[in-house]
């Protein structure tokens, strides 16, 4: 089968994919971690897999306040951000199924947790200092780490951040290796967590 350009039809689910969008029902698939854990590039990737959209929410509030992260964060400062970033990431969670990326900050706030819990599966891609480092040098548009010790930035939110980080359903280490292999460990994963909270208890 072939779409109309002639280019092939992706292949359709499998069946452990169709079984996990069965069970998420509206439920969107929410990827959370520090800059740099590959939330976007990996979130591509597993939607693609599964068939479903693919949502990055830093874009979508650039897209709501006509600026970029950098010039928000400039301009009207972090706590107004935050506020924003909220507001956009309740209302993307009413849009699901998904596979929604966030900010490495939103998930320290409680009321985008709890929204988190009762719209979506969250998926915390946890990332060494090493590998976090490495990857974010690639990119100057990292407003946190605009500073003269960006190593001490990122050690500081990893001990803030990280236990806040476990609270999600489920954890995924995330390191140098193809982005499909760490899709395949978010299936399998996806698939064990809503077969266990499928049995009563």
């Amino acid at each position: 089968m072939t779409t109309p350009d002639d280019t092939p039809a992706p292949p359709a689910r499998t069946a452990v994919e169709q079984a996990i969008i069965d069970k998420l029902g509206e439920r969107s698939i929410v990827l959370v971690g520090l800059m740099g854990a590959g939330k976007s590039s990996v979130g591509k990737r597993l939607a693609q897999r599964m068939h479903l959209p693919f949502v990055d929410a830093d874009t979508a509030i650039e897209q709501a306040a006509g600026l970029t992260i950098p010039e928000i964060f400039a301009r009207f400062g972090e706590t107004d951000f935050r506020s924003g970033e909220r507001r956009v990431i309740a209302r993307l969670l009413k849009e699901g199924p998904q596979v929604l990326a966030t900010g490495g900050g939103a998930y320290m706030s409680e009321e985008t947790r709890q929204r988190i819990r009762e719209n979506g599966v969250s998926v915390w891609l946890k990332a060494e200092f090493d590998v976090l480092m490495r990857r974010v040098r690639r990119r100057a548009d990292r407003p946190l780490l605009k500073n003269s010790n960006p190593e001490e930035t990122m050690r500081k939110l990893i001990d803030e951040r990280y236990p806040v980080y476990a609270e999600a359903d489920l954890t995924i280490i995330s390191t140098e290796v193809a982005h499909d292999i760490v899709v395949q460990s978010i299936v399998e994963a996806l698939t064990g967590h809503l077969d266990s909270a499928a049995i009563p208890s």
